[in-house]
């Protein structure tokens, strides 16, 4: 899933900078700009950005990813922008539908401090997290890239 991260490496290996930042700090990718190259699918630590899996055999097609149902970067949300990035959620003022199905509140979403605050609190609770893969892109760190307190790095 994307992270819509603060330093997002997709975004700094796009050949036809496709992807931006919207005002809600959400990072999206204007898939009439994508050429379907796959560099911002290798970067991610997380694997956000993927080829769709139908389509023609052997034809290769623009890169799809996670838009934190925040729609596409058109401002009138034409009907043409719906059928290519979905429903906008967070302009009718809801939560992401997968935060707000998740029934094990796993997934949060909200501002990213906050959101980066109740992740470092559930590592210092649990004594482990802060070594996971990606930690530093998606969350950052108040302390120059060290581990929360009492949580070994």
């Amino acid at each position: 899933a994307c992270m819509h991260c603060s330093g997002a490496p997709c975004m700094a290996v796009c050949p036809v900078n496709c992807f931006y930042r919207t005002d809600e700090g959400v990072v999206l990718h204007d898939k009439d700009v994508c050429i379907g190259c796959g560099y911002c699918s290798y970067a991610c630590p997380f694997g956000a950005p993927q080829f769709p899996a139908a389509g023609t055999f052997g034809v290769r097609g623009k890169m799809d990813k996670c838009t934190f149902c925040a729609g596409g970067p058109e401002a009138n949300g034409s009907e043409a922008e719906f059928e290519k990035y979905g429903r906008n959620r967070l302009a009718e003022g809801k939560l992401p539908a997968c935060a707000e199905m998740c029934s094990t509140k796993a997934l949060l979403a909200g501002d990213g401090d906050m959101v980066a605050d109740i992740f470092r609190n559930r590592v210092v609770q649990r004594g482990k997290g802060a070594e996971v893969w990606g930690w530093g892109t998606a969350y950052g760190s108040k302390q120059a890239g060290k581990a929360p307190e009492g949580v070994k790095s």
